[in-house]
């Protein structure tokens, strides 16, 4: 659910008018919906009712300032994979108790960094990363939290480049290593066993790998505390997905009931790391049409936004719906939705169907929010879009859109 909807022929941000907000921003423009993240976050809160649980974004999924300060408002934590992102989160406001770190390298630096700001917990992947670890720990005069993630080998049933936990995957433990792997941490001295960890991948549209990898999980769990060892929580990853074109996710109570029979006997606090499902749907990228060029072979509806912008649809073949923001019944035609970069691959939008737009007219590139800015680049030398941030009837840009200065910023002529 979200709260772009039409009103009459026009396209809403809550209760702001896209064609009032793009005269004044500009475009290309990162659009979200401060309703719709409060809506989500309510969502999973109630899911999960008032059963010990930890709900840590995944700042990957959308790292802007605005978007993350939200999120800690409503009582999400955080789940970071870099220093960067563990310093974003900081600065957002997200306490240090609230965020688990992944990742599968970690530097020395990073995990100083990490155990400075007293982080819930390190999910940490490989035997050397553990060793690091324990060295860097001891070396800070401090005893780091750990949970393993093991890869539980389960096929997520998603694109296979957003797959995590199967066994030819760069993430986590393998399975049949997991018990040694407990075995070495519970033996350090700077390191503290708290939980255990697992993530099989993003937009997943069934209950049932999810439900397959937390009973290997709890099989895990309860292994280890038969051997004495003391569990705090059981981490059962992310990447419950959404609706981009006609796929049918469940929704957060459906996907919990499935998971707490497996998961509720083991008496731990659950941790589950959603990045997507909090914010894919809470935002847009909106674009002007510049030209629309017609052959005898194809149709383009050229944009002034690219794949440097929105990079999804060139690098998993990723369906956005796009619509107008200004939709008036005219002609149909079929077209591919294509931006600026001379690239082949950059394009938006394939072989689809929309009414005959017009140069300077606007378009709506749905459910962005997630996987949109955070993936840009200035390719082509091109300035990154603006962020909006809406509530309400108003709107705040949240990140100023960059300028050519930008672009230099930082370099320096030869002078040596």
């Amino acid at each position: 659910m979200h709260f772009f909807q039409y009103r009459g022929d026009v396209l809403f941000a809550e209760d702001v008018d896209l064609r009032v907000l793009a005269e004044q921003v500009g475009t290309p423009t990162y659009v979200y919906s401060y309703g719709t993240l409060k809506r989500h976050c309510t969502a999973l809160h109630r899911a999960f009712g008032d059963r010990p649980h930890l709900t840590c974004y995944a700042v990957k999924a959308n790292g802007n300032l605005a978007i993350l300060r939200t999120l800690a408002q409503e009582g999400i934590g955080a789940d970071v994979v870099s220093g960067g992102e563990l310093f974003r989160a900081r600065v957002a406001g997200f306490p240090g108790d609230r965020i688990v770190y992944s990742g599968v390298g970690k530097t020395a630096e990073e995990m100083r960094y990490a155990l400075e700001e007293g982080i819930l917990c390190f999910n940490v992947e490989s035997f050397q990363e553990l060793e690091l670890l324990n060295q860097v720990a001891g070396e800070a005069g401090k005893v780091a939290p750990v949970a393993l993630r093991v890869n539980p080998d389960v096929d997520p049933m998603t694109h296979p480049h957003i797959a995590t936990g199967l066994r030819e995957n760069k993430f986590g433990v393998a399975w049949e290593e997991a018990l040694r792997a407990y075995e070495v941490a519970s033996s350090l001295p700077n390191v503290r066993v708290v939980g255990v960890d697992a993530h099989i991948g993003s937009q997943i549209t069934s209950v049932e790998p999810f439900v397959e990898s937390a009973k290997k999980l709890a099989e895990l769990a309860g292994r280890l505390m038969d051997k004495g060892m003391t569990l705090e929580h059981i981490d059962i990853g992310g990447g419950l997905g959404i609706r981009y074109r006609d796929e049918d996710p469940p929704e957060p109570g459906e996907w919990v009931e499935a998971l707490l029979p497996v998961l509720e006997p083991l008496g731990l606090k659950i941790i589950f790391e959603p990045g997507r499902s909090l914010v894919g749907n809470a935002g847009i990228l909106l674009t002007k049409v510049l030209y629309v060029k017609e052959t005898p072979h194809r149709n383009f509806v050229i944009v002034d936004a690219s794949m440097t912008d929105l990079i999804r649809p060139a690098l998993y073949g990723a369906y956005h719906e796009v619509l107008p923001v200004e939709r008036g019944g005219g002609e149909i035609i079929k077209a591919d939705v294509v931006g600026p970069v001379c690239e082949s691959g950059d394009f938006l939008a394939k072989d689809r169907t929309l009414e005959r737009p017009r140069p300077g007219d606007l378009l709506a590139v749905m459910s962005a929010g997630a996987y949109g800015f955070v993936m840009s680049s200035n390719y082509n030398a091109r300035p990154r879009p603006a962020e909006v941030l809406v509530k309400g009837d108003r709107f705040q840009v949240v990140r100023e859109r960059e300028t050519y200065g930008d672009l230099v910023r930082g370099e320096r002529f030869l002078g040596i």
